[in-house]
């Protein structure tokens, strides 16, 4: 288990993460979302032990990064969003190289290089020098790189990233294999491949974790949509009895059109909102079950930055 606690960091007067705390379970696959600057890549450095917290303490296992650094590093596989490699050397060289420092013995190092080839799809590339590679084949080189010492951690920053759309099917899969054995989070600006592949999904906004969710969550029906003639205050009142009703608010395009926000099952709601609308005299033009999706709670967390900022 991964624990987050209290994490911050400072570059001078700017606070890149705020007090971040957060659990993570084995066999999780995490996205980590936000706009360029909210503190993902930061976040990361510190997960992997090369930035060091002002505040806060990242542990693994009950294992303080700070004072296990060298054995926590060596189960954690880590690809970061522009990957070094050594252009002159070939695929093998390289993964030799890494699988070296890594700490993979020298018994151990073909096998787990063959392995990750055949996993990132790299043998037709195997003997030839990096910097004749693709954007899309560098990209499979630094994912190999990040997994060829077996780790129980892999953190990937922009893995799709210059990938063709057969490659990223791929790499989806990739990642759902990798998370039978280990822990995975993806830091990408790509909502869709969370969407795709992720469990569940952390959005941070100017350095603070404002979103944990579940994905499975996003996907219930923990809306509704009522139209009906009843202007606002008139619903509010004949609905204030309801429990599991968060909040009510009115569309900007339709007059007559309402949402719900439940923190109950829209199905155990929906029965007795109409029944008040119908008894009261209230005409009932829709009632449907909606979901929110991941790019509506990406947009309307970011809207909420901008009106901060506005507002400030």
């Amino acid at each position: 288990m991964i624990e987050l606690d209290g994490l911050t960091l400072r570059y001078g007067d700017f606070v890149a993460v705020d007090n971040l705390s957060c659990r993570i379970e084995p066999g999780e696959i995490i996205g980590l979302l936000g706009r360029n600057g909210a503190g993902k890549t930061t976040t990361m450095k510190m997960l992997t032990g090369a930035l060091e917290p002002d505040a806060g303490e990242v542990r693994v296992d009950d294992m303080a990064m700070t004072r296990h650094r060298r054995a926590l590093q060596q189960r954690i596989g880590y690809l970061p969003e522009n990957c070094p490699v050594y252009p002159e050397m070939t695929v093998v060289e390289f993964l030799d190289y890494r699988a070296g420092l890594l700490g993979v013995p020298k018994t151990e190092r073909m096998p787990s290089i063959r392995a990750v080839i055949a996993r990132a799809e790299l043998e037709d590339k195997l003997l030839a020098p990096i910097n004749t590679l693709s954007r899309g084949y560098r990209q499979r080189v630094g994912v190999a790189q990040a997994i060829v010492h077996k780790p129980d951690i892999v953190i990937l920053d922009e893995p799709t990233n210059g990938l063709d759309p057969q490659q990223i099917g791929h790499m989806r899969e990739l990642i759902r294999e990798l998370a039978h054995h280990a822990t995975v989070i993806v830091s990408t600006h790509i909502l869709q491949e969370v969407a795709a592949v992720c469990q569940r999904v952390l959005i941070l906004r100017h350095g603070e974790l404002v979103i944990d969710t579940a994905l499975a969550s996003l996907k219930q029906n923990r809306q509704l949509l009522v139209g009906t003639d009843a202007d606002e205050q008139r619903l509010r009142a004949l609905l204030a009895g309801i429990d599991g009703i968060t909040a009510i608010r009115r569309s900007r395009d339709h007059d007559t059109l309402y949402a719900l926000d439940l923190d109950a099952p829209a199905d155990a709601i929906a029965p007795q909102v109409a029944r008040l609308l119908v008894e009261n005299g209230q005409q009932l033009f829709t009632l449907q079950t909606h979901g929110e999706d991941l790019e509506t709670l990406f947009h309307d967390v970011n809207v909420a930055a901008a009106a901060e900022v506005a507002h400030a």
